[in-house]
């Protein structure tokens, strides 16, 4: 196999109507596209489908980076495997009493089922004390008549969970060495090797929720490149995680649990780049798809991360991830009116099956996308995804909102399909505010860069919403998730509690500390076999008050070009919170929780002005189109988006439409293509 045939890059992302993929040719610097059904439950059909037209032979390819949600949909619809939890005498209901919360604040009922069962949650006589003290030898062969009794009752998967492990991993060692000895397979989840952290329940949380994806995602990932294998594919298959970075494809079996979230977090990271390289270090992202709006925000070029996230109640996962907050606002979302007369759109989703009324497969229930479609936003003659679906019955469209919203309402149709995207926008403009101003950033500061199949239609309303000053509509919004793909770095988070005063602390003792999660994750990066440019490295201390509960990330920047001192740490520490919360507080005692590690291996990058148009192009219309705005007609011109050239200008009202989504370009803002084929959308 040559070089020059070897030169293909290849990011996938499965989402649940479309398989995306974005197409790097290293050797010719050109890129492409190709969108291919997905198929529930079955993803890595579409997976292979897509790959198979992306060229001849699989072996043409060298790289493959998957953004999957199979992890993530095995955890909301609950199929995960069977799972056993060995723990410490007294502990076994730490997963279902969590931090003592419950699912609706008010009211008397409240439900919650935990993934594994109290009749699947065994005891065993062991126990550490919080300093790291051995207080009770673990009775190894309890642990293993509790395993063998797990794998009587049918359990594929197990962790072993013991309490303050994080002080002293021993106990947890030798019981988890037994079960390996007895259990059939590799699915044997040890806590202390997930999350080495203080506090009980995320430990026992995220530990046990990998225990339950191994076999999901492992067995996934396995046959994808089994399949990828037998078509002659010899290259490297990476996947996103959820803090933006990459993975081996058996780190990511090993460690599923860091695969939740990993499709829109690979959006996140390709739009930071897309900012960067247009100027806009500052931006906010608004990833619009058939069932949510995904928004999170970049700040000086870096997407913001949040130390845990819950996927649904009670599911909690502790590990670094990119900071995106969801509102069921995509457009599937349905539209209705309450027994109050209020109307609502979302959280209920149509989903891509049936889907909105206008596909024409069995729903009668208005939607966004059935709005769009009426007011002729959406052209219902032009097939979504570059053909991939048939054109739209907007008479479907009218009936639904007719029946179910104009009625109710006593509202002419069009009106009631523009209340419905008035409320579905400021529902959108909601989450936008709840990550800018909310975590103090003035969002007229930042750039608004939607993506996804929808966000391009809401782009001009989501800038008048907020206030936000300009828009960046990237070459390609829905496969921006998969452009993420190819762009995304390999990176490794470890963690390891401290809990010291910061008067008392070891400071050689904290750089052999660092050494070792050093040596750790550059050991997870040379197994990989990717190529680097270069490697880079993140320290950081959870450091809080004496008396506080919640701590506050601490980035060590001169961790390694000069020696650490308490004094160096206590000025870190105090500047991050004079900048978080405006003074620092005299006279109280300071301490260290825990101590962060990322390595960061940078993947070599393509300049993405391989996305810009090129030539003369067209800036001729292709027509016009009847679009219903702001209680009224326009007659709003139809370009053909990706044979803009670049510094071509179009003002509103315009749609511009492209096989992967179509821009609704308001009266009142233009649009100016830059150097990399983005659309800069302003008011006019």
């Amino acid at each position: 196999m040559t070089s020059e045939r070897k030169s293909l890059v290849i990011g996938v992302d499965v989402g649940g109507t479309f398989t995306d993929l974005f197409v790097l040719d290293e050797a010719s610097g050109t890129a492409r596209i190709v969108k291919v059904p997905s198929t529930r439950g079955e993803e890595a059909r579409g997976f292979m489908n897509g790959v198979a037209r992306v060229a001849d032979s699989a072996s043409a390819i060298a790289t493959i980076v998957h953004g999957t949600t199979v992890g993530t949909n095995a955890l909301l619809e609950r199929k995960v495997a069977r799972t056993g939890i060995i723990t410490t005498r007294g502990f076994r209901d730490v997963l279902e009493m969590r931090r003592r919360d419950r699912p609706q604040t008010w009211g008397l009922r409240g439900s919650f089922v935990p993934v594994v069962p109290r009749d699947r949650r065994r005891e065993v006589d062991e126990r550490v004390l919080a300093d790291g003290s051995l207080h009770t030898p673990v009775d190894l062969d309890q642990v293993r008549a509790e395993a063998r009794s797990l794998l009587a009752d049918g359990c594929e998967a197990v962790c072993v969970f013991f309490i303050n492990t994080y002080a002293n991993p021993e106990n947890e060692r030798l019981a988890v060495a037994a079960v390996r000895e007895i259990w059939p397979n590799a699915h044997v989840t040890s806590a202390s090797e997930v999350l080495p952290e203080i506090r009980e329940f995320e430990r026992c949380s995220t530990a046990t929720l990998n225990a339950a994806l191994q076999p999901v995602v492992g067995g996934y990932l396995a046959r994808l490149e089994a399949d990828l294998r037998a078509q002659g594919f010899d290259g490297e298959l990476l996947v996103v995680q959820s803090n933006g970075g990459v993975m081996s494809r058996q780190t990511a079996s090993d460690l599923p649990v860091r695969t939740a979230l990993s499709g829109p977090a690979a959006g996140v990271i390709a739009c930071a780049a897309i900012a960067r390289a247009a100027g806009f270090p500052n931006a906010i992202t608004g990833d619009m798809g058939g069932t949510s709006f995904d928004v999170s925000l970049v700040a000086n070029g870096e997407a913001a991360l949040a130390a845990q996230t819950a996927i649904e109640f009670g599911m909690v996962i502790r590990s670094p991830m990119i900071q995106i907050e969801t509102i069921g606002a995509g457009g599937g979302s349905i539209a209705s009116v309450d027994a109050s007369g209020m109307l609502q759109v979302g959280p209920e989703s149509a989903g891509s099956v049936p889907g909105p009324a206008c596909y024409g497969r069995g729903n009668m229930r208005p939607t966004v996308t059935d709005a769009n479609v009426l007011l002729g936003r959406i052209a219902a003659d032009r097939p979504l995804g570059g053909g991939l679906l048939a054109a739209l019955d907007a008479d479907k469209s009218r009936q639904a909102i007719e029946e179910h919203v104009a009625r109710p309402l006593g509202l002419d149709v069009h009106a009631a399909a523009e209340a419905i995207l008035t409320v579905a926008n400021a529902r959108m403009a909601g989450a936008i505010r709840l990550v800018s101003i909310e975590r103090g950033h003035d969002p007229r500061r930042f750039a608004y860069m939607p993506f996804g199949g929808g966000g391009a239609l809401h782009v001009c309303a989501m800038m008048r919403e907020v206030g936000v000053a300009t828009g960046i509509v990237p070459r390609y919004p829905g496969v921006t998730s998969a452009l993420g793909c190819v762009i995304a770095d390999m990176r490794h988070d470890a963690v390891q509690t401290l809990n010291r005063p910061l008067a008392e602390l070891d400071v050689d003792g904290l750089q052999k500390r660092i050494d070792a999660l050093a040596a750790g994750c550059q050991q997870r990066l040379d197994s990989s076999g990717v190529r680097f440019d270069e490697v880079r490295e993140v320290v950081a201390l959870d450091m809080l008050y004496a008396g506080q509960t919640h701590t506050l990330p601490v980035v060590l920047a001169e961790a390694r070009s000069a020696p650490l001192t308490r004094a160096s740490i206590r000025a870190a520490f105090e500047a991050s919170y004079a900048a978080a919360f405006g003074r620092v507080l005299d006279g109280i005692a300071i301490r260290v929780m825990n101590l962060r590690y990322a390595r960061i291996g940078v993947r070599p990058k393509f300049d993405l002005a391989v996305l810009a148009p090129e030539g003369a192009g067209r800036i001729e219309p292709l027509g016009t189109q009847r679009v219903f705005h702001d209680g009224r007609w326009h007659d709003a011109l139809r370009i053909a988006r990706l044979e803009l050239p670049v510094a071509a200008r179009i003002d509103g009202p315009a749609i511009l439409e492209q096989a992967d989504t179509t821009v609704w370009l308001e009266p009142g803002f233009h649009a100016e293509v830059d150097a990399h084929g983005n659309l800069l959308v302003r008011p006019s």
